[in-house]
């Protein structure tokens, strides 16, 4: 028999899915009970399928207003229920933020996500802040803005001023969500995803894994994404990060072979969306970060700090890329 090693050959197997909606957890089981590498391989295959060979897109992200939320998220350092490292500040001036947009682009990322620390924004906070969109886009870079809760009518400004991106995430399934969270429903979650939907705005969502949650709860996590009426545009996998002070401070840190299985499968499950590496990714060696190329990561949050948690330098992830043969996007 002749053996071939023709991708379109490879891609025409029947494990090689189309796009869907209609996945079920007990398929998403299986896809987490294959061997490592054969769920690896078939990531990697269907990334090929949909998505540009060895590209890789670079967000960075700028922490806008820290600290005094009122929320009390478990893992969130800038709660102001817990005692942490991290001081209230106030929201930044629109010069300010120009400033740090001008720096991130310099450095090559393609697009801006500007992060606040709110429960829900101000209408003022939300006014000004859709001024700034045009501004930053002006430098050629995507907009994207976490913001926390807003109401369609917040959601329309912003698609009006022409935001590119909205990130909320889940952070993990329904059925775990109320031991991290009791400040806001999972329903407030899901609603504030529709009201982006509905503004015509990109959605970004993900979820963080290694909280104390179960393999299922990974698995509700991403049914809950793969099953919306559209995948989330881009989809951030955190691993989490414990932070001196928050009630996770001392949780056990979860299994790489376990983080990168979970980025094959949602990739599996939602094949044109951008996964990003997300939180966490610091702890993590190049040869790990290669293995989650490979399983169809294709986004990465770039520059050497995040909200409140450290990131890999910017010349650490170029050097990466050099080495891989990734060309930045």
């Amino acid at each position: 028999m002749k053996k071939t090693n023709d991708m379109n050959e490879l891609l025409s197997k029947n494990d090689i899915t189309d796009i869907r909606q209609d996945w079920t957890k007990k398929e998403i089981e299986e896809l987490y009970e294959k061997p490592f590498m054969d769920v690896i391989s078939q990531a990697s295959l269907l990334h090929r399928k949909y998505n540009p060979l060895n590209k890789v897109q670079l967000s960075s992200l700028i922490n806008i207003k820290s600290g005094g939320c009122s929320e009390d998220c478990k893992y969130c350092s800038q709660s102001s229920r817990y005692n942490t490292n991290v001081e209230k500040s106030k929201l930044l001036d629109k010069e300010e933020i120009m400033k740090l947009a001008k720096k991130a682009k310099e450095a090559g990322a393609s697009r801006l996500c500007l992060g606040a620390a709110w429960k829900s924004p101000s209408k003022k906070s939300i006014e000004m802040l859709g001024e700034i969109i045009k501004d930053i886009k002006e430098l050629g870079m995507q907009t994207c803005m976490t913001l926390g809760m807003i109401n369609p009518e917040q959601a329309a400004l912003l698609s009006e001023k022409g935001l590119d991106y909205y990130n909320h995430n889940i952070d993990t399934s329904e059925e775990y969500y109320k031991e991290i969270i009791t400040t806001r429903s999972y329903q407030d979650r899901l609603d504030t995803i529709k009201n982006v939907r509905d503004a015509n705005i990109h959605v970004c969502s993900g979820g963080i894994i290694g909280m104390g949650e179960s393999r299922m709860d990974r698995i509700g996590m991403l049914y809950t994404l793969c099953t919306m009426p559209s995948h989330p545009d881009s989809v951030p996998i955190n691993k989490l990060v414990p932070m001196p002070g928050t009630p996770m401070e001392n949780s056990t840190p979860i299994s790489i072979f376990e983080w990168i299985k979970t980025i094959a499968v949602a990739r599996i499950v939602m094949p044109k969306s951008y996964i990003r590496l997300s939180a966490g990714r610091s702890d993590i060696s190049k040869e790990g970060q290669a293995l989650c190329f490979l399983a169809g990561a294709n986004s990465i949050f770039y520059g050497e700090k995040l909200l409140t948690s450290s990131n890999p330098s910017q010349n650490e992830d170029l050097d990466l890329f050099v080495e891989l043969g990734i060309t930045p996007e």
